[in-house]
């Protein structure tokens, strides 16, 4: 048993040794009327496990040993110091010599008391008894090993570190424990003044990290000129009114940055782009969304959700870490005349991880 926290809402988890049979919950939750999920589990020998009733449903197994049933026949597993074909007898048990070559904080010795003038032995929480039973020692149990079978409970979102009859969950840098004390939560080193962007730069936060980023607006081209209006956008200068280039090139340019976890499931919308009217103004009467520029355009589709607001929606998953660029435009027309496009440059952060 693994776990040593019996309060509500809190979790105990059950293993067997190798060639036992776990029977009932793997996990079992302390619930508010102060009774445990799930069925009593208890290890049961796979070569010898059969479905129909036996001498053991008459419980022949004394002092704790577990019955385990095998064709027309039982035997009983008998825990320390019990031994015999029923458990009815108690063996003598001394603790082993401490061994300087053992390791002091995992492997210690066990707890023994005189009872009715025989010795018995135990090991604390997160330690299992090896050894003989004139010579038993107490190990630690590895949770993170045994939890690392393919369908056993994940114990930690990110890294196992094994202790003296515990463990702990570890999150990789830039991640916080969660209160859970498994689960991993990023920390916003922007947001915390954690970073060392300059003047002149914006601190982006990431999965487990932080960039500094300042957009620059296109060099200007022919009659193409723009102007930085805040941070992140750029508006082009009037154009001559006989440039056909000019009034074709985009009249807003804004810059996007988003932090993504890695293997996002998908379909996921990312981005939204919507038109306004200016005031006293008509505003546009058709809209027309496209996926412009980029370099993985193939994991991406920019669709209408509604008459006024395209999306750009993942459909292909990305493994981090990686940093993926995508454009994306929103074109607006009047009584089918092209009236103005707006540009959209999206960065997205890809973290090396799946939280």
């Amino acid at each position: 048993m693994f776990g040593t926290k019996y309060l509500v809402e809190h979790e105990v988890h059950f293993a067997c040794e190798p060639g036992f049979e776990l029977q009932g919950s793997s996990t079992r939750l302390c619930q508010a009327d102060g009774s445990w999920s799930g069925q009593e589990p208890r290890c049961t020998d796979k070569t010898r496990l059969i479905a129909e009733l036996s001498a053991c449903s008459s419980s022949p197994c004394q002092n704790g040993g577990t019955c385990v049933e095998g064709p027309g026949q039982h035997r009983c597993l008998c825990p320390p110091p019990w031994s015999g074909a029923a458990c009815q007898h108690r063996t003598q048990t001394e603790p082993p010599a401490w061994s300087t070559t053992a390791d002091p904080a995992f492997s210690r010795k066990p707890r023994c008391a005189q009872v009715e003038h025989a010795q018995q032995c135990r090991c604390e929480p997160g330690f299992h008894m090896s050894g003989t039973a004139a010579a038993s020692l107490c190990q630690d149990v590895d949770e993170c090993e045994l939890y690392q079978a393919e369908g056993a409970p994940r114990l930690c979102a990110h890294a196992c570190v094994n202790l003296p009859g515990s463990y702990r969950c570890a999150c990789p840098t830039g991640y916080g424990l969660l209160g859970d004390g498994k689960s991993c939560e990023d920390i916003d080193e922007c947001a915390l003044s954690r970073d060392n962007c300059t003047r002149g730069t914006t601190c982006i936060n990431t999965g487990g990290g932080f960039q500094c980023v300042s957009p620059e607006c296109p060099q200007p081209g022919g009659n193409i000129t723009y102007v930085k209006t805040s941070p992140f956008q750029c508006e082009r200068n009037p154009c001559p009114m006989d440039s056909r280039s000019c009034h074709q090139a985009p009249k807003t340019i804004s810059f996007h940055y988003l932090p993504l976890p890695s293997n996002l499931l998908t379909p996921t919308p990312l981005f939204r782009m919507a038109t306004a009217a200016a005031p006293g103004r008509p505003g546009p009467d058709s809209l027309r969304f496209g996926i412009v520029g980029g370099n993985n355009r193939g994991h991406f589709v920019m669709q209408r959700s509604d008459r006024q607001t395209g999306e750009l929606i993942l459909v292909q998953s990305l493994k981090g870490p990686q940093t993926i660029q995508v454009d994306v435009d929103m074109s607006e027309y009047l009584d089918r005349t092209f009236q103005a496009k707006h540009l959209s440059k999206i960065t997205l952060f890809v973290s090396a991880y799946e939280f």
